[in-house]
């Protein structure tokens, strides 16, 4: 399972889009605000039946909760801090890089403007997080 945090509804769209294109065998979970993100990862507020998912695709510039505040909130805590996070982000900014990997960001990934590239991205990310990486199958003590 994946969860996709991304308030912009054309990215949002598009990433949805790709996904199905590149046969990703995963279920998708999105939450459009930074927020409902930890909502859901908190299974509190209506997600209380929730499922963890496997791998967090994390846009930064979010309303009511900023994705660099949703990264820090996963990475310390207990229960959540084993799930990769890929900063998947429209910034290139060597200060948001660096923030992200300062608050253990698993990967920063600038989102690329071409449809080819964005596909060859999401192929990458099934591939390497679905293909290559064992996941850990259990929450931390």
């Amino acid at each position: 399972m994946i969860l996709l945090v991304e308030d912009n509804p054309a990215d949002l769209r598009l990433t949805q889009e790709v996904l199905r294109m590149a046969a990703f065998p995963h279920q998708l979970m999105v939450a459009r605000d930074g927020e409902q993100a930890l909502h859901m990862l908190h299974r509190r507020s209506g997600y209380e039946e929730g499922l963890l998912p496997d791998l967090i695709l994390l846009d930064l510039n979010l309303p009511r909760l900023d994705g660099r505040e949703v990264l820090r909130e996963i990475k310390n805590d207990s229960q959540l801090r084993r799930i990769p996070v890929m900063v998947l982000s429209t910034s290139k900014a060597e200060r948001d890089v660096q923030a992200c990997y300062d608050a253990h960001a698993n990967c920063y990934v600038a989102k690329p403007v071409d449809l080819m590239e964005f596909t060859r991205l999401i192929e990458l990310v099934r591939d390497f997080w679905f293909g290559v990486v064992r996941l850990s199958t259990r929450p931390s003590d």
